[in-house]
């Protein structure tokens, strides 16, 4: 029998050229080149997901991904300057920024000295050296393994950090880590951050994506979290990228015993995103909150695809994804708990809920529970409507003009899913709590 070939598009046969390139320039390290070949050969099996991939059914990729940009190098001093202004206009959320300039980690434009004891940060490409356990991390599990987006992230590894807290170390303010993408030309960013929790310790991270307008810039970024045992990691993460931008985003944390996971996402840049989640208990007595919030207008469309994997007895998991949509927007939730046979006493709810400000958005929702289990407490359950007519003529009987109304109306919708992010020991997150706030505020008056 004959050999079929498979037909590739235009962006696939960039992609395949710009590995090839990248692999003849070698890598910083044998395990890199393992995990960039394992990645790579994921990719060229499949070829970019589209429709008649399950997981991929509302966002097909290859026909969202007509072309791929060329692969982003490191920035020189006139990119950094000009990244170094448009970090400055970022607010400060915590008392540590990390600073990545298209996908590279930048030290010159980062501020590591207020980092409190306890606390490791390593560019990507030096902490693998030499370290066989980091580079097993970087493996990632089993589900971001059998991802699309995941293998392209692995076929392409170049830069990124690892942040360690060490155990038993209390990190007093949230680490801001900025991923900033230049102005110029239109390229495609690639980086990994891990970030390891040690034992009993406590921190928060905050997450800003951004990026120029008017540029149809590609950004694939991966966050491995690894939460140990009695430890508590609050995570946030604004996805403000530029409207032109397509934006895939995975995070693949593991959760240990007597650990608690908090993950708060606002998403409202990007022409095209996705944000996958795969989230997995592998110690008993633990909590996970996953959260989000995406507002989207014009003709944005975004995806949100998440997998609660309860593999331990006794662990609580909690998903609330509000969804705000205007025009022609198009917006996704794919969610999905496992209870494995042996996670007795599970407790797992989802939710995702939906206002439509016009008549012409669309929302799939797609929310599934898989339960190997009998002794469990689950449920999922979904919602989509408009703004509550009697609401909306109670605030206008009292003088509130209509757009004040609407705003009103949709900070308290939004505020559900925001107001009790950060219940651990940082209250520092109150200032992305009043940060995604403002942002929701600003998005509502600026639908003019």
């Amino acid at each position: 029998m004959n050999a079929v070939t498979p037909i590739r598009t235009a962006a696939e046969q960039s992609l395949i050229s710009a590995y090839a390139a990248l692999r003849a320039a070698g890598a910083p390290a044998p395990s890199v080149e393992d995990l960039r070949a394992q990645g790579y050969s994921r990719f060229e099996a499949s070829g970019l997901p589209h429709r008649r991939v399950e997981d991929w059914k509302y966002t097909d990729l290859r026909a969202m991904m007509r072309e791929a940009k060329p692969l982003a190098q490191a920035a020189d001093a006139s990119t950094l300057l000009a990244a170094k202004v448009a970090v400055g206009n970022i607010p400060r959320i915590g008392g540590s920024r990390l600073v990545m300039v298209d996908g590279f980690y930048s030290p010159e434009l980062s501020d590591t000295g207020t980092l409190p004891d306890g606390v490791k940060v390593t560019p990507l490409s030096s902490a693998i050296v030499g370290r066989p356990e980091i580079a097993s991390r970087l493996a990632g599990s089993a589900a971001a393994q059998a991802n699309a987006a995941f293998a392209l992230n692995a076929a392409f590894l170049t830069d990124g950090l690892v942040i360690e807290i060490a155990a038993g170390t209390n990190v007093g303010h949230v680490l801001d880590l900025i991923s900033i993408t230049s102005a110029g030309e239109a390229r495609l960013i690639n980086t990994r951050v891990l970030v390891l929790v040690g034992e009993g310790a406590s921190a928060g991270i905050v997450e800003t994506h951004v990026g120029p307008a008017g540029t149809d810039y590609q950004k694939n970024v991966v966050l491995q979290v690894v939460v140990g045992d009695g430890a508590t990691l609050e995570h946030g993460r604004r996805q403000i990228e530029g409207n032109e931008a397509l934006h895939l985003a995975t995070l693949d944390a593991d959760i240990g015993a007597d650990a608690h996971f908090d993950t708060l996402t606002l998403t409202t840049g990007a022409a095209v995103s996705r944000s996958q989640l795969f989230t997995r208990f592998v110690g008993e007595n633990s909590k996970a909150t996953l959260r989000g919030v995406t507002m989207l207008r014009g003709r944005q469309h975004a995806d949100t695809s998440l997998l609660m994997d309860h593999a331990v007895p006794h662990c609580e998991s909690r998903e609330l994804y509000k969804h705000i949509l205007d025009n022609e927007a198009h917006g996704v939730f794919q969610g999905k708990i496992i209870v494995q046979p042996e996670a007795q006493k599970t407790d797992g709810r989802m939710m995702s809920q939906t206002i439509m400000l016009a008549e012409g958005p669309a929302m799939d929702n797609k929310p599934e529970l898989e339960i190997f289990a009998d002794d469990v407490a689950c449920a999922h359950g979904c919602t989509c409507g408009e703004l509550d007519a009697d609401l909306m003529f109670y605030l206008k009987a009292r003088g509130i003009p209509h757009k004040e109304a609407e705003a009103l109306l949709v900070e308290a919708f939004a505020r559900e899913a925001i107001e009790d992010f950060g219940e651990g020991p940082l209250g520092v997150v109150e200032e992305l709590r009043e940060a995604m706030l403002t942002t929701i505020l600003d998005w509502m008056r600026a639908r003019g």
